[in-house]
């Protein structure tokens, strides 16, 4: 499990705090813009397509990835987050002679979009949050292809609700009888999601060195249910490629009766489907360094701890992280 910190922007710090079994990072970033405008007694946009961008987002929080565990995206305009989002999941193989693989990993996100509503004579910004909240659950089986070598097939569903906080004067609303506007007062989505992933994970230890590196395919097809209003209806694919790395060597210290081990990681996402591009980027990678205790010598349930700085970068987009990670 690990504890990530802080997470320093281009146009502003702020703390994220996160828990995941696998290890993390944070990013921190570009401009981000907002949903297009339209006239008339409308909001602009349509309904469809913004709940249609609210599943993509959602999508990021849907697979386990170290390049999106926690991010912070500010406006260009305002210097404010327009998206964040956090974390917290694992994943582990019960053991090698009944080799069934269980993850779960249970999401928070939050997205500012701004919206102009109108009269035709009259307009207003309207500066709204929609909150997400998801959580994904998977179950597969490891197939060991040769020592150190398993593909691992995963059945993965999602479940998760949107939910709009923009509080709208009762006047402007009464004026604008429009379902853009009223989903956006107080409306909510709820959306569920079904679909797979094929990882291969390798894992090569040895007393002067440990290597761990995980290929990971994944799709899930999210879909809307339920909401408050029958006309805010969505989906959305979460398509991911993602290659993740570790290498682990002791650096001659002791600590705790075990050698201090230095840490170095690499991970890359590339993004289909539609999660590409919703958020400016296409793909992430992410190279950290720290340093890891070992305390498997005593009666703790903490068995390593490990201290770690990344640089996440992609297109327009590029951050740093102090992760605190924790291994059970």
């Amino acid at each position: 499990m690990s504890f990530n910190g802080r997470t320093r922007t281009q146009a502003n710090r702020r703390v994220t705090r996160h828990v995941r079994w696998l290890v993390m990072s944070c990013l921190a970033v570009a401009p981000f813009a907002a949903f297009g405008q339209s006239p008339g007694l409308r909001v602009g946009g349509d309904v469809k397509s913004h709940a249609n961008s609210v599943l993509a987002i959602m999508s990021y929080t849907t697979v386990p990835d170290v390049t999106t565990s926690s991010l912070s995206i500010n406006n260009g305009s305002t210097g404010n987050p327009g998206f964040w989002q956090t974390q917290l999941g694992g994943g582990f193989t019960l053991s090698r002679s009944f080799p069934l693989y269980l993850e779960g990993t249970l999401a928070y996100s939050r997205y500012d979009p701004t919206f102009v509503a109108s009269d035709g004579t009259e307009h207003r910004t309207l500066p709204v949050r929609w909150n997400t909240l998801s959580t994904t659950v998977g179950i597969g089986w490891d197939i060991r292809l040769a020592d150190e070598l398993v593909l691992r097939p995963i059945l993965n569903g999602s479940v998760g609700r949107v939910a709009s906080d923009l509080r709208i004067g009762e006047t402007l609303v009464n004026r604008a009888a429009d379902v853009n506007l009223q989903f956006l007062e107080n409306g909510a989505l709820n959306a569920y999601g079904l679909g797979g992933s094929l990882m291969l994970d390798f894992e090569h230890y040895r007393e002067a060195y440990e290597i761990d590196v995980e290929l990971r395919l994944t799709d899930i097809h999210l879909h809307s249910f339920g909401g408050s209003s029958a006309g805010v209806q969505g989906s959305a694919n979460a398509q991911q490629l993602s290659l993740w790395s570790r290498w682990r060597a002791p650096t001659g210290l002791r600590a705790l009766d075990r050698p201090v081990r230095y840490v170095l990681e690499a991970a890359y996402s590339q993004y289909f489907g539609d999660s590409a591009g919703v958020l400016g980027f296409n793909n992430l990678t992410s190279l950290g360094v720290g340093l890891e205790l070992d305390s498997s010598k005593y009666p703790v349930v903490v068995t390593r701890t490990r201290l770690m700085a990344r640089y996440v970068f992609g297109h327009n987009v590029q951050g740093v992280s102090l992760g605190f990670a924790m291994s059970f």
